[in-house]
């Protein structure tokens, strides 16, 4: 009995002292045209752990690409954003959203047209919400024209496709890489650097 309860206490201890030194993280859902493009953009900031691209905001369940391309399911292309909030802050990745993309742009971003391109925010939690609201009254501050972004709450995030994942990253000589991405890239870059000084 003894050897039964030390090992417990053991295992409990082990296991007590792993979830302690594993960071705590957290996510955030953001439309902001295309997703190769925000993808690309997130995974430059310091702090931010992994980004999947993916739909939300649709009335069908795990739509594929061209059910979305169709403009038929509601949905929106967005990221889902894990990151750490000791390293970087909500309002931080909110505050980038504003540089990453258009949000005045009405029907969708730059040369990318429909509904699935739209600028959106969703949240998972009053606090997000509370932040988001926040954080568009604060931009919309700096720019000339009304901002078009929603802000929603998040029912389900669906992953997109495999070949989606890290696309600009996998083919940065891609046409669509090398043309409307790789520069955005370049110019948050630098962005981010200035930051550090």
């Amino acid at each position: 009995m003894f050897r039964l309860t030390l090992g417990l206490l053991l295992a409990i201890t082990t296991t007590f002292a792993m979830n302690a030194a594993t960071p705590q993280t957290e996510s955030l859902v953001l439309g902001g045209g295309c997703f190769w493009c925000t993808e690309a953009a997130y995974e430059l900031l310091p702090g931010v752990t992994d980004v999947v691209s993916g739909y939300a905001g649709g009335h069908v369940a795990n739509p594929t690409y061209e059910q979305i391309c169709d403009k038929q399911t509601g949905h929106a292309e967005v990221i889902r954003i894990t990151y750490d909030p000791a390293v970087v802050s909500l309002e931080k990745l909110l505050d980038y959203f504003w540089h990453v993309h258009n949000p005045t742009q009405v029907g969708g971003q730059g040369n990318d047209h429909g509904p699935q391109y739209r600028s959106i925010i969703m949240y998972t939690s009053p606090a997000q919400q509370a932040a988001a609201e926040a954080s568009r009254a604060s931009a919309a501050k700096t720019l000339r024209d009304p901002i078009t972004t929603e802000i929603v709450p998040l029912e389900k995030f669906w992953p997109a496709e495999a070949y989606h994942q890290d696309y600009f990253r996998r083919n940065p000589n891609a046409g669509y890489c090398a043309y409307v991405i790789a520069p955005k890239v370049k110019k948050l870059e630098q962005q981010i650097a200035a930051e550090k000084k």
